[in-house]
């Protein structure tokens, strides 16, 4: 197995590679992935050193989960870090109930093939009163803990008022934030991470490519970003391509070199993908490449899209 550099995930003891396997593509939500992708790249993700692997029972309403759960199958569990989520199930389902967070972590733990989690986290809060997540989600989620069914908890979402609210209100061990650490967009570093720091929360990042945005891939027809960013990553990636690099590859290597980002999530079905990431991460990034890139997104800096409930973001 191949090493990646770590770094400590707050006040957990826990140390993750700077790259992580997301299992989103898993359930499908890119395009169809069949068995032997969905197998292979989670032993291209384990044989590149990314072994901590972020799920939810969203990806695929459960598909990831049960693909994953295949695939690590015989797998020492000492060997890797895994994380999934509760709370999202489907595109307009949510449920953060007390008696939901039980039943659903132990659905993920059949699912998985395993007696335990590393990490759960309350899915996309962003969609519900945050409130209800202090006062009924996290408490339920700590009774699990003691349990041990869970080691370490806390939340995800994108708008970065969500951080802010939970944790002046309880404690959590680590947060996910989502494109909002990418070459376009940089207000989780700004607005969120130094106060995190303070408090000790572990700090995790996901989607350095933006969904697809940051790549030369096509865009997912989902991709709710502004046209002018949409414009703006397209004059990125022609550059990039000019100077003979791949967009992905600047993407990449600028949400790893955060010091303070424990890790970066990044998911594909695709081994050969994988093995990309982990090349791109092991060489020196183009920095006068990236300031080129960065003087093209300048105009529509840090402009991102409205999730969930209005009063959260």
């Amino acid at each position: 197995m191949a090493n990646l550099p770590t770094r400590p995930l707050g006040k957990t003891g826990l140390h993750l590679p700077i790259l992580s396997f997301g299992a989103s593509s898993l359930g499908q939500e890119f395009r169809r992935v069949n068995l032997d992708e969905a197998l292979g790249s989670v032993r291209a993700a384990l044989e590149c050193g990314l072994n901590f692997i972020d799920t939810s029972p969203f990806y695929g309403r459960g598909m990831s989960e049960v693909l994953l759960g295949l695939a690590l199958r015989g797998v020492p569990r000492e060997s890797y870090t895994l994380c999934t989520k509760l709370g999202r199930y489907d595109l307009a389902h949510f449920d953060f109930s007390a008696r939901r967070v039980a039943e659903s972590v132990d659905v993920s733990l059949h699912r998985l093939g395993t007696d335990h989690l590393d990490i759960a986290l309350c899915h996309d809060i962003e969609f519900v009163p945050l409130q209800q997540i202090v006062d009924e989600t996290l408490p339920a989620l700590r009774r699990v803990q003691q349990a041990g069914k869970v080691r370490f908890i806390g939340i995800s979402g994108y708008p970065q008022r969500v951080f802010r609210f939970i944790c002046d209100r309880a404690d959590v061990d680590c947060v996910l934030s989502y494109n909002q650490y990418t070459l376009q967009n940089t207000r989780f570093s700004e607005e969120t991470i130094p106060y995190l720091k303070a408090k000790g929360v572990g700090i995790m990042n996901a989607g350095p490519f933006s969904a697809r945005l940051l790549t030369n891939a096509p865009l997912p027809a989902w991709l709710k970003e502004p046209e002018a960013v949409k414009e703006a990553a397209r004059d990125a990636a022609a550059h990039c391509a000019q100077r003979g690099v791949d967009i992905a590859q600047l993407a990449l290597q600028f949400s790893l070199a955060h010091p303070d980002i424990t890790t970066t999530v990044s998911g594909s079905a695709n081994p050969d993908n994988i093995r990309k990431w982990a090349r791109w991460a092991a060489e020196p990034m183009d920095v006068q490449l990236l300031a080129e890139v960065q003087a093209l997104f300048a105009p529509v800096k840090n402009l991102g899209h409205q999730e969930g409930l209005p009063e959260n973001n």
